[in-house]
């Protein structure tokens, strides 16, 4: 009969727990039997100690079969699934699933909804009039068999231990443990049942994981389970150190990957010269989306072809990433979004018509107070402003309104000359604007040195 003093003791000296060690800690937790204080205080003997490999596989597979694990055995081929570590502007879900889709991948997919800056994937389709992210397991089933893709809310019998283990963190200064981190991460995406899993790992400013080496490690702990687990996994590093696209925001972003599967001209987008502009067309739109769109673009279709690889479909990035490009092009992406959204009761005309989304009453021109070069950006604090303007919850029980956000219209390394348009701000409440707008402002430097953008795909962990 172990005891969870001991469990601390022995954690607190540094050595591993084995395996039924594990379980009794994970089971006592969920079960109301090991009290907050003691699976606090093991939780930062972990934060402190760290754990092996084997007992971050341990604990993830303990927390994995908490609760309910969903079988996907009758949908038809290999299901694969992704997982953002989060960031300001990650749309990619919305561009790579029905690519996979269109392309013959069934996508059966588990979304949670978003605390902070930002609504999650669940928040942001509810933009659409009609979704529905609740459907039967029997009709989420059928719909991937017929059309290759469904998108759920993730259940409350999911992965119980996580959420408790989680909120203890949140309050415990534990939250950045890498096994921690992917214990929690991998833990709903085995019980979600996908056969492969791309994880996408934000690096930089607005990222959990600040720098490439810590952004590294944790996608190795995660692909390292996933494979104990059976699962074909990739880890994609992704630069995160200024908003991805150009869009911030729940219906803004839902627009702007309409906006991307609706491209007919993909590759004029992917050229490496977008990565730094030398000067921006003022008078235009399409002076300021062209970087923001390369960088959206270069991620989204970077994820896909991992995820077509994962699937089975090809044995070559460049040969997967070309099929991706293609179903764009070609309208199939497009088409399939649609009929997703209409196949869960949303409005397709919002797909046909992104002008039919309602946005704040006022869109208000933030302008730059300086000439130089953009030469870095507080992501984080970007993500702030959406916050501030009600479009994130600062509480599990907020209200977000879907209709605020930014539309960025500068991007790093870019010219900027007093006076030019930094972003637009999608405002409701006009008594918040003047701490947003400062908040925006304060976010960006600008120098007189033109500099490189980070790459945006720093590195690949198989």
């Amino acid at each position: 009969m172990y005891r969870m003093y001991d469990m601390i003791m022995k954690k607190r000296s540094g050595a591993e727990h084995t395996t039924d060690e594990i379980r009794f800690i994970v089971e006592g937790f969920t079960k109301g039997e090991i009290p907050d204080y003691q699976m606090s205080a093991w939780l930062m003997c972990v934060y402190y100690k760290g754990m092996t490999h084997d007992e971050t596989c341990a604990l993830t597979h303990a927390m994995a079969q908490s609760g309910d694990q969903l079988s996907l055995a009758a949908i038809h081929g290999v299901k694969v699934d992704k997982h953002s570590t989060g960031g300001v502007g990650d749309k990619t879900t919305f561009i790579v699933a029905p690519i996979l889709a269109s392309l013959g991948v069934p996508v059966a997919k588990m979304s949670g909804r978003g605390l902070g800056h930002t609504g999650g994937t669940i928040d942001k389709l509810e933009a659409i009039p009609g979704f529905c992210v609740s459907i039967p397991e029997e009709e989420f089933i059928e719909h991937v068999n017929s059309m290759k893709l469904a998108l759920v809310g993730q259940t409350g019998d999911l992965a119980p231990a996580d959420k408790k283990i989680y909120a203890l963190r949140d309050v415990t200064a534990t939250v950045d443990s890498l096994p921690l981190i992917a214990s929690s991460i991998m833990s709903k995406k085995l019980a979600a049942g996908a056969d492969a899993i791309v994880l996408d790992v934000k690096c930089g400013s607005g990222a959990f994981m600040k720098n490439e080496a810590d952004a590294k490690a944790l996608a190795q702990i995660m692909v390292d389970i996933g494979k104990s687990a059976g699962r074909t996994c990739y880890g994609v590093i992704t630069d995160m150190n200024e908003p991805l696209g150009c869009k911030v925001g729940n219906a803004l972003e839902v627009i702007e990957a309409v906006q991307v599967l609706a491209m007919k001209d993909v590759k004029a987008y992917l050229k490496p010269d977008l990565s730094l502009v030398e000067d921006n067309n003022t008078s235009t739109r399409e002076g300021y989306d062209r970087h923001g769109i390369h960088r959206l673009l270069t991620v989204s279709l970077t994820l896909a072809a991992y995820m077509y690889m994962a699937a089975g479909k090809s044995d070559d990035f460049e040969t997967a990433k070309a099929q991706c490009e293609k179903a764009i092009e070609s309208g199939a992406a497009l088409d399939k979004f649609k009929e997703f959204v209409e196949a869960q009761g949303g409005d397709g005309s919002y797909i046909d018509d992104v002008n039919k989304f309602r946005l704040a009453a006022n869109c208000v021109p933030i302008v730059c107070e300086e000439d130089g070069y953009l030469a870095a950006c507080n992501t984080s604090e970007v993500g702030m402003v959406n916050l501030i303007l009600g479009g994130g919850r600062a509480t599990k029980d907020s209200t977000i309104n879907l209709g605020v956000g930014l539309d960025i219209r500068k991007h790093l390394g870019d010219v900027v000359r007093k006076g030019d348009v930094l972003a637009y701000m999608y405002i409701d409440d006009m008594g918040v604007f003047e701490e947003a707008k400062k908040r925006l402002l304060g976010a960006y430097t600008v120098e007189q040195k033109q500099i490189k953008p980070e790459k945006l795909v720093k590195d690949i962990v198989a």
